[in-house]
């Protein structure tokens, strides 16, 4: 019985312990910019409310690549989510762009599967960039 009250008891330290060095990470991580591009209205408000959720990211939202081109060119960006309705072209002319003006920047095509793929979305990027 003791035996199993202290497997037990180094079980819930451990958890305690990850708990804790996943808030830590979380709240040292510095806030996140992200502009998102969308030609579907009611997706891209989603997307908005869904980022802005998060309180350590900040979202901004554009249908027009250019109004996204001119705010992109004014701010520091980390992250560009590309949604739905974009022309294949546009996506491809628009990832160059922001490439090519802030290269640490991450641009994710994102068209949908809820809001669970696009957290695991961005903290895969987050992750690969050494930022969680």
């Amino acid at each position: 019985m003791l035996k199993k009250n202290n497997f037990l008891i180094q079980i819930k330290f451990k958890l305690l312990f990850i708990e804790y060095i996943c808030q830590t990470k979380f709240l040292i991580m510095k806030a996140l910019e992200f502009l998102i591009l969308g030609k579907n209205e009611a997706i891209l408000t989603i997307l908005l409310r869904l980022v802005n959720a998060n309180e350590n990211w900040n979202a901004v939202g554009f249908n027009d690549e250019k109004t996204a081109q001119d705010y992109f060119l004014k701010n520091k960006i980390d992250m560009v989510l590309l949604s739905s309705a974009i022309e294949d072209h546009v996506e491809k002319e628009f990832s160059t762009f922001c490439l090519k003006h802030q290269p640490e920047v991450e641009v994710i095509e994102h068209f949908g599967g809820g809001s669970g793929l696009l957290q695991s979305e961005i903290y895969h990027r987050l992750h690969l960039k050494g930022k969680l």
